[in-house]
Order: structure tokens, then sequence, then C-alpha cells
């Protein structure tokens, strides 16, 4: 080879090396957990379990590499905690991440109650949930990988609050999901406030501009179940709800809700088997472990036919109207 050509030569080949090693790095850095961020990994209320940090970490960064998302903060949810600490406080199991910010804040959350119908009963308690489902109006949590898409906000009714009478308007965070959490959208899954109108009458307000064509609107008593039971939904309490929509406001970014279910059928079969799941290298929260006994994964493909099965069977009830406010 000439001399003129050599340089060129151990450049190109120099490039070439960089070009394969320097996204090793990247990807090593990457699965490095912060030192700030240290402290708040572990199993105590407010802290994030190691294995739900890990998964929400790899897929932000796998979303954030593909363009997908661009927000400096992602979320996870741990469904496996309970709704309420041994003192008897709102139990955290909802985290916001920020690590350019350096920034890890813990906040309440509900998950999905299930159903109890005549054929089957994958129904939630109030404090630990046992039954996790990806099934159409299951009501039920599916844990998995999932973005933030749009908001859409829906008129409820009215309630009364400081002697005044107002509109309850719910924003809704829609979550696309994937894997075995693609079928979010026809599943209305999302996060909002833990909050809803009970109705109780119909109001006269002919210049609302939420009135119906009598010129009647709903009205009723908002109930606040911050941290409780949802229709499969994530929710928050009213500020943090405000919080998490203002953070992905045209800006969405990731969530990962643990646990898949990859995971519970693991930790079942541990369980089933008279082992500790952690001795399998599975992780359940202990207090809820102790209190559902076995975690039950319901796949959709069996799920859906059974709650198919059952609306068919409900008998049809005439539409009743709600009674005229005093």
């Amino acid at each position: 080879m000439p001399v003129s050509s050599v340089r060129p030569f151990i450049v190109s080949v120099l490039l070439i090396i960089m070009a394969a090693t320097v996204p090793m790095v990247s990807h090593a850095q990457d699965n490095r957990v912060p030192q700030w961020l240290q402290p708040h990994v572990g199993l105590n209320d407010g802290q994030i379990a190691p294995v739900v940090l890990a998964r929400a970490r790899a897929h932000y960064q796998k979303k954030l590499r593909s363009g997908a998302v661009k927000n400096p903060c992602y979320m996870a949810m741990d469904a496996t905690r309970p709704s309420a600490t041994p003192g008897g406080t709102v139990s955290r199991r909802y985290y916001i991440i920020c690590e350019s910010q350096r920034s890890f804040r813990a906040i309440s959350s509900g998950y999905g109650n299930g159903r109890k119908i005549p054929a089957a009963n994958f129904s939630n308690g109030r404090q630990c949930a046992r039954n996790f489902s990806n099934a159409l109006d299951s009501n039920l949590t599916a844990g998995g990988k999932y973005v933030t898409a749009e908001t859409r906000t829906s008129f409820k009714g009215f309630y009364s609050a400081n002697g005044q009478t107002r509109p309850f308007n719910r924003p809704f965070l829609v979550f696309d999901g994937e894997g075995e959490t693609r079928n979010a959208r026809d599943r209305a899954i999302g996060g909002h406030q833990a909050a809803f109108l009970r109705w109780q009458c119909r109001m006269k307000a002919p210049n609302s501009a939420y009135a119906n064509a009598a010129g009647f609107v709903p009205f009723g008593r908002l109930v606040d179940y911050t941290a409780g039971r949802s229709n499969g939904c994530t929710t928050w309490s009213g500020a943090d709800s405000a919080d998490v929509l203002a953070l992905v406001q045209d800006n969405p970014t990731t969530l990962y809700i643990y646990p898949e279910s990859k995971d519970i059928n693991a930790v079942s079969k541990a369980v089933q088997s008279g082992r500790s799941p952690a001795q399998d290298g599975h992780y359940w929260n202990a207090s809820c472990l102790a209190e559902i006994g076995a975690p039950k994964f319901w796949p959709k493909r069996k799920l859906e036919p059974i709650i198919k099965r059952w609306r068919k069977s409900l008998p049809k009830s005439p539409r009743q109207e709600l009674p005229i406010c005093n």
C-alpha cells in the first residue's frame, strides 16, 4: 500500500472501531443507576423496587433512542404494593423520575377493581390486587409497557363545593400499549383523577353549555377514591393528576407498570410449590403476597368469552331518568 494511502486507511479503521465501541459504552452507562437515584431504590414505601426501575428505565431509554419520546422524565407503577401503609397513610406506588433533573417523586395510585360475576370471580380487594388481565371489560390492571398519548376531557355533571355549584370536567390521559397491552385504547385504559360524580338528580340549567335538549344537567356528589380501586385505569389524587397531565402535555413519555403476566405466573408457580418467590429471583410486595396468597393473570383469550356471555345474559332494563332536583 502506498505511504500516502496509509494515513487515510488508519483513520478509517479507527472510525470503524469507534463506531462499534461507542454504543456499547453508552448502553453500559444506561444500565447503571445514577448515584443520586440509588437511595430511592428499595422495598420501603416511597422507594421503587429494583426490577421495576430497571424495566422502566430500559423502556424509556429505548423509546428515547428511537425518537418516540423526548420528555426528560419517565413514569412507573408497582401494582403489587398495598393501598395503605401499616400506619394507615396512603401508600406510594407510582413514580415520576427525571434523571437529568435528579428528581424522583413517589405518589399514590389506584389499580383495577375487577368484577365478580356468576361464572368467575376476578375482583380485587381494597388493599391489594390479586387479579390482573388485559381482557376487554375486565376492569383489571394489565402490567407492561405504555406510552402516554393525547388527553381527553369529559363533562361528568355538576356538584356543590364551598356553597357554589360547579361543573366537574375530568381529563383522561390515553395510554398506548405494546405487546400484551397493545389493546389499551380498545379497553379505554389511561390515567385520570381518582374522583367520580355520583348522580343524584337532574338540575334545571337551560343556559348552561352542558344542558341537554330539555335544559337539564346531571347533579351529584363528588366522590374521591384516591389510592383505591378503579375500572382498570391508573388513578391519582387531584393535585397529582394535574402535575402528571402538565408533565406530558404535548410531550409524551413512557410508563411501565409492574407486574407483567410472566411475573404473575412465575410468582404464582413459586407460591404453589411452597417456595418464596424471592428464592426463585421473582419480586412481589411481601405484605400483599401474604394477603392474597397467590396472584392470578387472566389472559384475554380466556376471560373475554366469559365476560361476553355474562353481558348477553343480563336482562334488558328500561332506561330510568334521574328525579328533578328540588
